[in-house]
């Protein structure tokens, strides 16, 4: 049967809503904290079978993962590639057992959604994830408040910048509340980095990343909070700073290290290897990020802090233009 055009319009007009109804809403989830406090960022551990020493250092994730607990954060942000193949049962059972200790401790993990997560079967990646952060209720990218800090999670799998996440990302920059002083935003892929598809293992930033990186330093120049952007799937530890805004990659969490270009000067010269976390504290006004750095000698850790960075809020927010 033919429906007249008119009826057939509104069908469609309907069918399209609902669609859009049913969608979850991006979950924004409150962390319990007062100033100062800290959390730990860090990514691509790549938890899988401990004999696989090939894609992921078990020995160094562990050792990671036990560190990070003793710093007793108030939460822990991790940008994707948490196993190895999301849609492998066993690989969440070792995530399960090798991360106990934050569970035991009551740790929340805010994660984002890397590549690994979707390998092979993206619908049995996405049910074992959801399945370990009930809280998300399935959205695949959310918010996260904690005092004057707004984390927004999202998934660099869909376009960062158009289509409903797209959409809901400039919803929450243009309605920031007067007290968030800082925004941080957690994704996989990294807006900028000095690794590129040359080099063994390396990835060059992608489009969609630099379109959003574009769109932040706009929103920047009238903002009264800063924007700190920290990013992943490079599997090494990189700072850039881009019209106002501090840029983190943080991929040393265990996944096999990929070297990044490094000119003299810069305080990781010389070390090809980078497993590490981010200790990131914040107070009013400001915050710190501070990278702790770990090799293994004999079966030992042997610890270092070779980078840090002094992040401000900006004191006034600039007149916008015509104004």
């Amino acid at each position: 049967m033919t429906l007249p055009k008119s009826l057939g319009n509104f069908v469609l007009v309907a069918c399209i809503a609902s669609a859009l109804l049913a969608q979850p809403q991006p979950v924004s989830l409150q962390s319990q904290v007062s100033l100062p406090f800290h959390f730990v960022a860090y990514g691509d551990i790549r938890f899988t079978n401990p004999k696989n020493t090939k894609v992921s250092n078990p020995a160094v994730r562990q050792v990671l993962v036990q560190a990070i607990a003793d710093a007793h954060p108030a939460f822990i942000s991790i940008g994707g590639d948490i196993v190895y193949n999301g849609d492998d049962a066993n690989d969440w059972k070792v995530w399960d057992k090798e991360t106990a200790v934050w569970r035991e401790n009551k740790i929340p993990v805010y994660p984002a959604l890397g590549n690994h997560e979707l390998r092979v079967d993206e619908k049995v990646g996405l049910a074992h994830y959801f399945e370990r952060f009930p809280d998300l209720q399935n959205n695949r990218y959310y918010s996260a408040r904690a005092a004057n800090t707004l984390l927004l999670m999202l998934d660099s799998s869909l376009d960062e910048t158009s289509g409903p996440q797209g959409q809901w990302l400039i919803h929450e920059l243009e309605t920031l509340p007067a007290d968030v002083d800082f925004v941080c935003v957690i994704l996989h892929h990294p807006p900028y980095t000095g690794s590129s598809e040359e080099t063994e293992g390396g990835h060059s930033a992608r489009h969609t990343e630099e379109a959003l990186a574009h769109v932040l330093e706009d929103r920047q120049k009238h903002m009264h909070a800063r924007i700190v952007v920290i990013g992943g799937h490079v599997h090494n530890y990189e700072r850039f700073e881009r019209d106002g805004i501090p840029y983190f990659v943080t991929g040393g969490g265990g996944a096999r290290p990929v070297v990044v270009p490094r000119e003299p000067g810069d305080p990781l010269f010389g070390l090809a290897v980078n497993y590490h976390y981010l200790l990131v504290e914040v107070d009013r006004g400001k915050m710190k990020i501070t990278m702790n750095r770990v090799e293994l000698k004999d079966g030992k850790a042997s610890w270092s802090k070779p980078d840090s960075a002094e992040i401000t809020a900006p004191t006034a927010m600039p007149a916008k233009a015509g104004k």
